[in-house]
């Protein structure tokens, strides 16, 4: 069943736009002059549609499908606040979200749970907008009677992830930037500039500084042999994807990652962020520690985190706290496993975990931006070294030849 947007008019002839589900146009247009409405546009909304007015306007002003969505959990969360029954809320969203894809998706959900479908079941059909710990957390608002709570901390949830993830690309845009014009700069000195002082040079007959010798036998090389050079980056990066495809590939990049100065500790503090956020949040909306840790083991995106996850759940089972086991893993900082006992003995582990979430994500952006404040001299610096190089090498022959015709 494909979902129409519609523009049509009431008995009292104003405009009234919405979408509308049915088997064809056709069948749209009938269902709205039962609804006693009089169809004049009807366009079916399709994904590829919504990806590419996403990606043209969206993309561009910094929106994405992840803050609507955030979003439109806040907005359900108030709306039920005030009383408004699920259903019906659902229907309010679906007439004010932006994201044609988003609309859709909503109005599917709403329509499943006006047909009988729990709420965290129709959300659990759409895994590509709504992950694992959404549809779980929603499961568990609704079996307590407390869905508008658990929504706004989803809602919570949702924006300080997508705050955290927004600090860190906007931490590396210039250093991208640098890296792009860097580049642009030496292959245009190495495509063009090079190879006409080059043939300058042969006219005269001189032997060249060591320096312009390497400079021209390096671009003479990847002139003729670009495309081996390519192929060979290719293949390295393709292997690398394909190895870390495998769970020992993947498990073995993942600990690189972890022991690289600098790089490890950033990655492991974001780790350790959303594995405290999440772990809080799910815990704080009632559910068991066992189920908490599963879905949170699935999020972490670090196969080492996964391995130290799963190893505290056996011993959670086993009757354990979680303090022992993560202390046990050698992975996890100290500071962490200290809030967590902490958080066990007091009974207060769900707000230590957020406290140690808060924490890391802080450390977090001061660390991306010592990072890019180191990064952009270390850049600048690098840049200089390989234009000044090619620059030398291209000045110390003609001053040569300059002394000799003087």
């Amino acid at each position: 069943m494909a979902v129409y947007d519609y523009v049509a008019l009431d008995t009292l002839g104003k405009e009234a736009t919405g979408i509308i589900d049915a088997d064809s146009p056709p069948a749209a247009r009938r269902k709205l002059r039962d609804h006693g409405l009089f169809p004049q546009k009807i366009k079916e909304v399709k994904e590829a549609e919504a990806g590419t007015r996403e990606i043209s306007l969206r993309g561009v002003l910094g929106g994405t499908i992840e803050m609507e969505v955030a979003l439109a959990t806040r907005q359900l969360a108030v709306l039920l606040e005030a009383g408004m029954p699920l259903v019906e809320g659902l229907g309010c969203l679906v007439e004010q979200v932006e994201s044609p894809r988003l609309r859709k998706v909503l109005f599917d959900v709403r329509e499943r749970v006006s047909q009988g479908s729990t709420f965290a079941d129709a959300l659990a059909a759409h895994k590509r907008i709504f992950m694992e710990l959404y549809a779980n957390m929603v499961e568990a608002g609704e079996s307590s009677g407390a869905l508008e709570v658990i929504l706004f901390r989803l809602g919570d949830f949702l924006e300080s992830q997508i705050r955290l993830k927004n600090r860190i690309k906007s931490a590396m845009v210039y250093p991208c930037v640098m890296m792009f014009m860097g580049s642009v700069i030496v292959i245009f000195l190495m495509g063009f500039v090079v190879p006409k002082v080059s043939e300058v040079f042969d006219q005269f007959q001189r032997d060249l500084p060591v320096m312009t010798e390497v400079l021209i036998s390096t671009c003479d090389f990847i002139r003729a042999y670009w495309w081996l050079v390519l192929l060979l980056v290719f293949g390295a990066v393709m292997t690398i994807r394909q190895y870390k495809k495998t769970a020992k590939g993947r498990r073995w990049w993942d600990g690189l990652v972890l022991r690289l100065p600098t790089v490890g500790s950033l990655a492991l503090k974001l780790s350790v962020a959303r594995f405290a956020r999440t772990l809080g949040t799910l815990v704080q909306s009632g559910l068991p520690m066992l189920t908490a840790l599963d879905i949170v083991k699935r999020i972490v995106a670090n196969a080492v985190i996964e391995e130290a996850i799963e190893d505290a759940k056996k011993g959670v089972r086993k009757g354990e706290d979680l303090a022992t086991p993560l202390r046990a893993s050698k992975v996890f900082p100290p500071i962490l496993i200290h809030m967590v006992a902490l958080g066990e003995k007091s009974g207060q582990l769900e707000s230590m975990l957020v406290k140690v979430a808060d924490s890391y994500e802080e450390e977090v952006d001061m660390t991306v931006n010592t990072l890019v404040s180191l990064l952009e001299p270390l850049m600048v610096m690098v840049m200089g070294v390989f234009v000044g190089f090619m620059v030398l090498a291209i000045l110390l022959p003609i001053f040569d030849l300059s002394q000799a015709v003087g």
